[in-house]
């Protein structure tokens, strides 16, 4: 699976793509990028139909491992357009690029 930077990744959201945040409610509330919907890993078994096929979807989690398992599942399930951002919230924020805090 492709990876990207946290500003290719970004690039890529502002030209359609979703940004898929992997991890659980409590991380994601700490801390996520900007514009990430809430998927986590232990649900996307059960809700990966919530995620269409006609948009890419860049995966993101803390590190970059968990997304990149996630991404590896939809792409075996059917999905074309999926890459993994390569550090993870780590790296957006580290980026400097758009987050949200505490929420």
């Amino acid at each position: 699976m492709e990876e990207v930077t946290p500003q290719e990744g970004q690039r890529r959201m502002q030209q359609g793509a979703l940004l898929i945040d992997v991890r659980e409610q409590n991380e994601y509330d700490e801390v996520h990028a900007e514009g990430a919907q809430l998927l986590p890993l232990s649900e996307l078994e059960a809700r990966a139909s919530e995620l269409p096929r006609n948009r890419e979807l860049v995966m993101i989690c803390r590190s970059g491992a968990r997304s990149a398992r996630a991404g590896q599942y939809l792409l075996e399930q059917g999905h074309t357009q999926v890459v993994n951002l390569a550090g993870g919230t780590m790296a957006w924020v580290d980026a400097g690029l758009p987050s949200v805090r505490g929420q």
